[in-house]
């Protein structure tokens, strides 16, 4: 499986869920151990519970390896590992204290579309990763700042 194959997996089994606030974080930079780190709060307990169990099942159906999950007797963290990819799911109080954001503050942040997005269409980005981006139909405003294109998976914040 690919990894952008397996980001897209994992982006649809949160959203699918009902999970907020998904967070796709580029680390290859900054660590050795893995590329992507995903970052997804819950409302509770039960229900990050249903979400990580809902993205090792997802990737385990579209051919991927889950190599870990710790965190399910609280609920409070749960964390998947599938090898490429590091799945944080938290309960937003523990989100917030722990911040992973801001201790990974140095990785790219990847803008992600919503994977069921109707209308949306796939793009390759320099690194030749594909993703699906809605179809862009407003014009774009320009503003002082130079900013990268909302279409770019690659862009930063």
């Amino acid at each position: 499986m690919t990894l952008a194959k397996l980001v897209k997996t994992v982006v649809a089994a949160l959203e699918e869920i009902k999970a907020r606030d998904i967070e796709v974080l580029d680390v290859r930079k900054i660590s050795t151990l893995f590329d992507r780190m995903i970052i997804a709060s819950g409302d509770s307990s039960r229900q990050t519970k249903a979400i990580a169990n809902n993205v090792a099942e997802k990737v385990k159906a579209a051919g991927g390896s889950v190599y870990g999950l710790e965190g399910e007797e609280t609920g409070e963290w749960i964390l998947v590992d599938l090898g490429d990819v590091l799945v944080h799911v938290m309960q937003s109080t523990a989100r917030a204290h722990y911040n992973l954001e801001e201790l990974w503050a140095e990785a790219k942040k990847i803008k992600r579309a919503t994977a069921s997005a109707p209308g949306a269409r796939s793009l390759t980005s320099n690194s030749g990763e594909s993703s699906r981006t809605p179809v862009q139909t407003a014009p774009k405003v320009r503003t002082g700042k130079a900013r990268g294109s909302q279409l770019d998976p690659e862009a930063e914040d």
